[in-house]
């Protein structure tokens, strides 16, 4: 399922060619239920299945879509404030979801006493939020379909997921179909997908497939040894039925500050995106995110940061992380070392940050890769 211009100000984890690092939020606990019983489907085989999801479609459909992870993280304070990096990291989230088309559809996300909601319907793309009654119009480019993104705490659907995770498919991984499951209710197929290098930290990837479809429900994230996962986001809801049209609906409420945005041309006055600041290292289960600089800076006496994560709150998470990271060193320097079950991150001292599901070693590759540009050895 396609989503809008990318919208969010939040550092948050996803998957992007089968390695998680951050780019979305990253959530904890695990609220989205699993089958009880092997529903009766035909049979496929992992080739079918892999040509099935790339063949899909998204009908129309309504639906709840959660977000889950426990990725060890140590104890962080401001968990409270549901708009905090903390909240972000260690809590739940939900978005409700109306989808009519690539260019018709509705994101809800709700939180105590507010919502975010994303709403597209054409050329025209709103992201509206209610603490603030602030709305952002999007002028979307007429020949081009949407992007995909999701709005300030939005989760990624399980589509999103599944399509980033499929990207790693190839000789590096092995495929299998495990026993079929429901999900929301539904009978699907269940595609295991686990990488075969040991430097990877993810053990294997679970896509739960519509039986009807071919639509991904649910997808979820091992460590490697681990029984439980330690990252998922599928659907507890789904109706393919079309949305009602008041649902696709949007208006700007009375009062609300109203900003616009033309994605089909230039940035808009004030715009501070700098596309060369993030790079990638590596490919497949190893890819490795080199961050900016100035991405991860923890302001001494915990003020605002300009152009960093790191500004109330946030700073105080920031210090509670690297606080629990040990010092390492290494030909490519020295710096700190903050390993989960599935997530490694490396803070060098000379200011560079790289984060990836992978052991520490690959980190450290990319930390001295990144030291000699003109060297294209991956990790």
């Amino acid at each position: 399922m396609t989503g809008v211009p990318k919208l969010s100000r939040r550092t948050r984890w996803a998957i992007p060619a089968g390695a998680l690092v951050i780019t979305g939020a990253v959530l904890a606990g695990s609220l989205i239920s699993v089958a009880q019983a092997s529903p009766g489907l035909p049979s496929r085989t992992p080739a079918q299945l892999l040509a099935q999801v790339a063949d899909s479609v998204t009908p129309p459909l309504t639906g709840t879509v959660v977000e889950t992870t426990s990725l060890g993280l140590p104890s962080l304070p401001g968990t409270a404030n549901p708009t905090s990096i903390a909240s972000l990291l260690t809590g739940s989230h939900t978005v409700r979801v109306w989808y009519s088309g690539p260019r018709h559809f509705r994101l809800a996300v709700p939180e105590p006493l507010s919502e975010t909601d994303v709403i597209a319907d054409g050329n025209t793309a709103w992201q509206w939020e209610s603490t603030a009654n602030a709305v952002t119009e999007y002028s979307l480019p007429a020949h081009q379909a949407a992007q995909q993104a999701q709005p300030t705490t939005a989760p990624l659907t399980p589509q999103q997921a599944a399509q980033q995770v499929l990207a790693a498919v190839g000789p590096t991984t092995t495929v299998s179909v495990d026993s079929n499951v429901r999900v929301a209710h539904r009978p699907a197929y269940e595609l295991v997908l686990a990488p075969k290098d040991s430097r990877s930290l993810v053990g294997q990837v679970q896509i739960a497939i519509d039986g009807r479809n071919g639509v991904p429900l649910r997808l979820q994230v091992y460590a490697r040894n681990a029984s439980t996962p330690a990252f998922q986001v599928g659907y507890t809801s789904i109706q393919f039925v079309s949305p009602a049209p008041a649902d696709l609906s949007f208006s700007p409420p009375p009062g609300a500050k109203v900003s616009q945005v033309n994605l089909g041309g230039q940035q808009p006055s004030g715009s501070s995106s700098q596309p060369g600041d993030v790079s990638t290292i590596g490919s497949g289960w190893l890819t490795v995110l080199d961050l900016p600089s100035a991405g991860l800076t923890a302001p001494s006496g915990g003020g605002p940061t300009p152009g960093g994560i790191a500004s109330g709150d946030s700073a105080a998470v920031l210090n509670a992380l690297l606080s629990s990271a040990t010092p390492v060193t290494g030909a490519w320097g020295s710096g700190r070392l903050l390993q989960t079950s599935l997530v490694s991150v490396l803070i060098t001292d000379s200011g560079r940050t790289f984060v990836g599901a992978v052991q520490p070693s690959v980190l450290y590759a990319a930390a001295g890769q990144a030291a000699t540009p003109s060297s294209s050895t991956a990790p």
